[in-house]
C-alpha cells in the first residue's frame, strides 16, 4: 500500500522544504539549534525535576531561541516563509477554536526548552518523528507557525492537563481494577467509572475497513447522561484514542469510527462528552480520521446532528457519512469483518477480558526502564544531529543521502519503543487478547477474537497468563 500524499515516502519537494523548516523551529524552541547547529542539555519531561548539575559544573543552560526569528539566508526563503518569521501567535484570536495561542505562550513561559523537547518526544512513542509533525502541517494546511503553536499547543494538553503518558497510560486498566477496591469512595468511583464503560464495550476496536483503517465502534445506546463522571469520560475517551494509536500499521495513519446508533434515544444524548470527543481530534490527535460514520441514524437524531455539525471543521464534517443498513456499510468494510451486532459474518461479538497477574510486571523493573530510557534518548539525539545535518546541507545529492540515514534512525526509534513499551505502558485489552504483539506487530483477527464468546475469553485469558507465568 502506497503512502498517501503528505506522508514521509511522498512529499513533493515543497512540502519537504517545509518540513525541513518546521524541524529547524521546533529544534529552536527545544533550545538545540541555533546558528551553528549547536545542542542543548539532557531533557526532562514535563512534570519531573530536571537532574541536578554535578558540583563544580558550570553549564549554562542554553537560551531559548525564537523559532519565527529571520533567518540569515534570506534569498532563500520565500513570502510564506518570510511571514513565518514575522508570526507571532496572538491570544484571544477568533480563529484559534481552541485556544491554542494562549497555551503556547504559557507553555514558553512556564517551561524551559529541555522539557518542551523531552515532552514532544514522549509523544512519538512508535511513530515515524517526520509523520507526527507532518500530521500538524497537515492540519494547518503547511502553515508553519500555525502548525509549530498547535504543537506545543498539544503537548501541553497532554502533559500538564491530561497526563497521557504519565498517569492515563501508566495506570491503564489494572489500575482501575485496583481503584475499585479501594476504600477511598472518590478514587473507588473513578474505578468503576472506567472500567464499567470497558466491560460494557461502549467503544471497542475490531478489524480494519477496506482502507487498511483500524475499526473503533462506539454503541451510543450504552451510554446514559450522568452515569460516569466527566473526568472518567475524558480518561475512558482519551484512553481508547491512545490505544488506537498502537493499531496504525504505516502506512495507514488514520483510524475509521463507528457511531452505531442502533436503538439510541434522546436519553443517550450527552453533548459534553462530544464536545471533547471533537477536540480531542481537531485539537490534539490532528489528521487521526479517515472516515467516520454514523450508522442507523433514527429520526430524532436530525436535530443532534444540527448542532454536532456545527461544532465541526468543516474539514471533519466532510469525512462523516450515514450509513442505514449493512449494505451501506459494506461501501466501508468487508460483511465478514462487520460484528453480528450490525448484521455482519464476522461470527464475533465483543466481550472483555479483564487483566491478569503478572501483565504489568515489568514496570516495576524501575533499573531496566531507566536503562532502555536513556539508550532512547541518545537515539532521540542521534536524530536531531542527523536533522540538522539534513537543515543545512545544500547540495541535494548528499542531502538525499542524509535523509537515507535518518529514516535509519527513525526505524531504529521505532524497534526500540517496543523494548521500552512494557516498563512505561500498562497492557490492554488488546494486548491480552493478540491484536497488540509484545514487538508491535499486529493481528486484527487472531483466532480466539472469531469465536467471540466465554470460549474465546478463556483461550485469551490463558494465553496472558502463561504469558505471563513466563515472566515469572
Amino acid at each position: 500500500m502506497a503512502a498517501l500524499p503528505g506522508r514521509p515516502g511522498n512529499l513533493t519537494q515543497e512540502e519537504e522544504d517545509k518540513l525541513r523548516r518546521f524541524w529547524e523551529m521546533f529544534l529552536q524552541i527545544c533550545g538545540l539549534f541555533d546558528e551553528d547547529g549547536a545542542e542543548g542539555e539532557t531533557p526532562t519531561p514535563l512534570g519531573e525535576q530536571p537532574k541536578t548539575m554535578t558540583a563544580g559544573s558550570d553549564k549554562p543552560k542554553k537560551k531559548r531561541l525564537n523559532p519565527f526569528k529571520k533567518r540569515k539566508d534570506k534569498a532563500k526563503e520565500n513570502k510564506t516563509e518570510k511571514d513565518a518569521a514575522n508570526f507571532v501567535p496572538k491570544e484571544n484570536d477568533p480563529e484559534d477554536k481552541w485556544g491554542e495561542g494562549k497555551a503556547y505562550h504559557e507553555t514558553l513561559a512556564k517551561h524551559t526548552p529541555e522539557e518542551i523537547r523531552a515532552t514532544i518526544w514522549s509523544m512519538v512513542k512508535h511513530d515515524n518523528p517526520d509523520a507526527l509533525l507532518l500530521r500538524f502541517l497537515r492540519a494547518r494546511k503547511w502553515d508553519l507557525q500555525r502548525a509549530l503553536v498547535m504543537m506545543v499547543s498539544t503537548m501541553s494538553w497532554r502533559a500538564s492537563e491530561m497526563r497521557v503518558d504519565t498517569d492515563i497510560m501508566v495506570k491503564g486498566e489494572e489500575q482501575a481494577l485496583i481503584d475499585e477496591q479501594s476504600s477511598d469512595e472518590s478514587v473507588k468511583k473513578e474505578g468503576e467509572d472506567f472500567l464499567a464503560q470497558m466491560r460494557l464495550g461502549k467503544s471497542y476496536c475490531y478489524g480494519i475497513d477496506k482502507a487498511g483503517r483500524p475499526i473503533c465502534v462506539c454503541r451510543a445506546r450504552l451510554h446514559k447522561a450522568g452515569e460516569q463522571s466527566e473526568t472518567s469520560l475524558e480518561r475512558y475517551t482519551v484512553y481508547l484514542i491512545e490505544t488506537t494509536r498502537f493499531l496504525l500499521s504505516p502506512p495507514v495513519d488514520t483510524g475509521c469510527i463507528v457511531f452505531d446508533l442502533t436503538g439510541f434515544s434522546l436519553a443517550n444524548m450527552d453533548y459534553t462528552p462530544v464536545k471533547f470527543m471533537i477536540r480531542c481530534f481537531e485539537a490534539n490527535y490532528p489528521e487521526s480520521l479517515g472516515v467516520v460514520l454514523v450508522h442507523k441514524a433514527p429520526w430524532v437524531f436530525q436535530g443532534v446532528w444540527r448542532i454536532i455539525r456545527g461544532w465541526l471543521d468543516p474539514v471533519v464534517a466532510s469525512k462523516v457519512h450515514f450509513t442505514n443498513n449493512v449494505k451501506d456499510l459494506e461501501e466501508f468494510i468487508d460483511k465478514d469483518k462487520i460484528p453480528d451486532e450490525m448484521e455482519g459474518t464476522s461470527g464475533w461479538s465483543y466481550e472483555y477480558i479483564e487483566p491478569v497477574r503478572g501483565e504489568n510486571d515489568k514496570m516495576s523493573d524501575v533499573e531496566t526502564r531507566d536503562k532502555l530510557i536513556k539508550e532512547r534518548e541518545a537515539i532521540y539525539e542521534e536524530f536531531e544531529n542527523k536533522t540538522i545535518e539534513w537543515i543545512h546541507e545544500e547540495d541535494a545529492t548528499k542531502r538525499t543521502a542524509v535523509k537515507s540515514q535518518r529514516n535509519a534512525i527513525a526505524q531504529k526509534l521505532r524497534e526500540q519503543y517496543w523494548r521500552l513499551d512494557p516498563y512505561i505502558r500498562s497492557r490492554t485489552l488488546y494486548d491480552r487478547i493478540g491484536v497488540i504483539k509484545p514487538d508491535g506487530k499486529l493481528d486484527y483477527y487472531p483466532p480466539w477474537q472469531a469465536v467471540g464468546t466465554t470460549n474465546g475469553a478463556l483461550a485469551a485469558t490463558t494465553a496472558v497468563e502463561t504469558s505471563a507465568d513466563d515472566l515469572d
